[in-house]
């Protein structure tokens, strides 16, 4: 039978050298795990003695602590009559009530940036400040959106276009748009539907959705309420670690081309997508290897990863028009996929036009999830698939097929792209024995 502990003997415990939390009603010593936490052990030590349940469950999927504590970590249960007097984290909790009761109706929200200034005042202030933040001064951040702006129309008329399609395929699965979900971490920190959420309000739209590793719910969970026909792009699992333990991956520096890429290649027989592509000698090199070595690399995004790595990093868009000018022979080696800054449906169209695939929304979805759960996603790829719709039969096009650069006007973005040389020399990135 398991010991129950008293609330005030668990509240004892709140050193680096007996460290207990309470997480659903069971006690954990957490005194040897302080040290191997990413986050650092002083995260942990601030919740140490209480209930962090609240602060615990929105960031961290299923079979995160089976797979990181020992058996032996888990002391017993905590007296439920005395639970209550523990003080509880609230940090990342939910926000008031009232505060959901006055959510704007989502069908009067007609674009992102109103879904986006909902979501604000119903996530909370932990959340938001997760969503809304970036590296330094949020340059990259602001520029991936206004470069759109920079970027000219050039409707046609007279062009019969009663039928719209913006079917295509990515990596030979069809699906019903170009608009794709990309990976973005702790979705339940904006609601409790999650990334399981994402799923479901995407679902109608037959949208693909790509899930990060740093996933707030299990794989089982998102697929749930996913129609069934729904296309997912998952990190490649690891033989020895479960879901839990790619919460706790960091960034590897290690990583060459060299000797990570033919690694992924031994270890799946699926299609390998490059994320976080920002010259056109890096989509190059991926367009290289891709073609001496058939069947892995299929995909590069283009991608500054939001702008929360290196601040003013390009936009997705300078990267398309550098490939376009340096070598363009990119686009019919693999698919060409961007993210960053998409807020309108002629945002996607442009991308499109410039030569992309496919076109991800990250924070979008994530507002979305925040304004209205799992609602309020289908809200936003409702508003951005109408858009998408609306500027094709503006500027004449029928299908996908038809989009092109003569589409857009790109000489006011031409100006401030990479004007050096096209440095497209392999020789010196791969010894002797390591091939391309």
């Amino acid at each position: 039978m398991a010991k129950v502990f008293s609330a005030e003997e668990v509240a004892r415990h709140t050193s680096p050298e007996s460290c207990w939390v309470v997480l659903h009603g069971n006690v954990y010593d957490v005194t040897e795990f302080l040290p191997e936490h990413p986050g650092g052990s002083r995260i942990i030590l601030q919740l140490a003695g209480r209930d962090a349940t609240p602060e615990y469950d929105p960031i961290h999927p299923p079979g995160t602590l089976e797979e990181n504590l020992k058996p032996s970590a888990k002391l017993g249960t905590v007296d439920p009559a005395s639970l209550k007097t523990l003080q509880r984290a609230d940090a990342a909790g939910q926000p008031e009530d009232e505060a959901r009761a006055a959510a704007p109706p989502l069908h009067t929200l007609l674009n992102l940036d109103e879904m986006e200034a909902a979501a604000k005042t119903q996530v909370s202030k932990k959340c938001w400040a997760y969503y809304f933040s970036a590296a330094d001064d949020l340059a990259s951040k602001s520029y991936n959106n206004t470069v759109y702006r920079h970027i000219l129309l050039r409707p046609r008329v007279l062009v019969d276009c009663t039928a719209t399609s913006t079917a295509t395929t990515l990596l030979g699965q069809r699906v019903a748009t170009p608009l794709y979900v990309a990976p973005a971490a702790m979705a339940r920190l904006a609601h409790p539907d999650g990334e399981a959420g994402i799923a479901r309000g995407v679902a109608r739209f037959g949208a693909m959705q790509l899930v990060s590793h740093s996933a707030s719910m299990s794989p089982e969970q998102i697929v749930a309420g996913a129609a069934a026909d729904a296309v997912f792009g998952w990190q490649l699992p690891d033989s020895n670690s479960g879901i839990g333990q790619q919460m706790f991956w960091g960034t590897a520096a290690d990583l060459t081309w060299q000797t990570t890429l033919p690694w992924l290649a031994r270890h799946t027989s699926l299609p390998i997508v490059l994320k976080g592509i920002q010259t056109h000698e890096d989509a190059y090199l991926a367009a290289q290897y891709a073609r001496k070595n058939p069947g892995t690399v299929r995909a590069i995004i283009l991608s500054n990863h939001g702008g929360r790595s290196l601040d003013t990093a390009p936009p997705a868009v300078h990267t398309l028009l550098e490939i376009r000018k340096y070598c363009p022979e990119v686009f019919t080696t693999i698919e060409v996929w961007v993210d960053g800054g998409i807020k309108r449906g002629t945002d996607v169209v442009k991308a499109l036009c410039l030569g992309a695939k496919a076109v991800g929304v990250g924070r979008a979805a994530l507002f979305g999830l925040g304004a209205g759960g799992w609602k309020g996603v289908e809200r936003t790829f409702e508003i951005l698939q109408g858009e998408i719709v609306t500027c094709m039969k503006m500027l004449g096009a029928k299908d996908l097929s038809e989009l092109g650069p003569r589409f857009i006007n790109t000489r006011m973005v031409e100006r401030d792209i990479f004007d050096g040389g096209a440095g497209l020399d392999t020789s010196g990135l791969w010894t002797s024995r390591a091939k391309l």
